[in-house]
């Protein structure tokens, strides 16, 4: 017999995935768009295909009920302050490209990936053998300082609990004019249809191959359907600096929406161990 709490659990992916197919709906729309005014002015305006849980994730249901399908969590509708500090100096580059980097990291070595947030550092170990083309892409986009200065856009905090970055906009809609295979979903860490906490996974349109450069991070054991390239392992600390920026909460109050906390991404960095 499924309990009011599994079903609520459901109701809740239900509605983040239906999110998530509406808000891909209008980021093709706008890439359509793109497209056209790069033709007319000869200029090559390249849209990301990537959404979060993005890619995971899917659009925004706007039926009447849909708020009563969702318990807001504590955390959605807490006042704390914001744990985080004023971001450093600089502005996010407008980069793209047309095509995904020739892989030429070394897919025998160890890497780490950093990301020194306005919240604290969190350390990534990378998975380089079982997803070599997730982990060339970051170490390419890292070193051209594509993540630099960048918000994380996204926290869900009910019935899945990730905070999505890799946007350069911060809207859910940009990239790097690049998409990547999905790799690793066969991953041993991935039982019962749950991403556990310490994940990092690739974001995408809900199609395969779609992934470009948003991610999300998982803070707490999430149930996903096994589609989203998971290519690292956060650290302990990395961990406790994610749960502090879930513990202030979302935008909306309903478990998803802009981070209360002001996370942005100083800057990122891959490493051959």
């Amino acid at each position: 017999m499924v309990t009011q709490e599994q079903r609520r659990r459901q109701l809740a992916r239900e509605k983040f995935l239906r999110q998530q197919q509406r808000r891909t709906a209008a980021r093709r729309k706008t890439n359509m768009r793109n497209s056209v005014i790069a033709s007319v002015l000869g200029v090559v305006v390249v849209g990301s295909v990537v959404s979060y849980a993005t890619g995971v994730f899917k659009g925004d249901d706007k039926k009447a009920n849909a708020g009563a399908e969702v318990t807001p969590s504590a955390s959605a509708t807490s006042a704390a302050p914001d744990p985080c500090k004023k971001p450093a100096e600089g502005a996010v580059k407008s980069l793209s490209w047309k095509k995904e980097p020739a892989v030429t990291i070394d897919k025998s070595a160890d890497y780490t990936m950093k990301m020194a947030t306005t919240c604290g550092d969190i350390d990534i170990a990378l998975k380089t053998a079982a997803a070599p083309h997730t982990v060339n892409s970051f170490s390419f986009l890292a070193g051209k300082g594509f993540f630099d200065h960048t918000k994380c856009h996204r926290l869900t905090t009910n019935g899945i609990y990730v905070l999505q970055c890799g946007d350069p906009q911060g809207t859910g809609s940009g990239g790097p004019g690049y998409t990547i295979p999905d790799e690793n979903l066969k991953d041993k860490t991935l039982k019962g249809g749950v991403y556990p906490a310490g994940t990092i996974a690739m974001a995408n349109t809900g199609t395969a191959h779609t992934g470009g450069s948003q991610f999300f991070l998982v803070y707490q054991d999430s149930q996903l359907p096994a589609s989203y390239t998971p290519f690292g392992t956060i650290s302990k600390s990395g961990l406790t600096v994610l749960k502090k920026i879930a513990a202030a909460g979302e935008s909306t109050g309903q478990g998803d929406g802009a981070p209360n906390a002001t996370v942005v991404i100083n800057k990122m960095t891959v490493t051959k161990s």
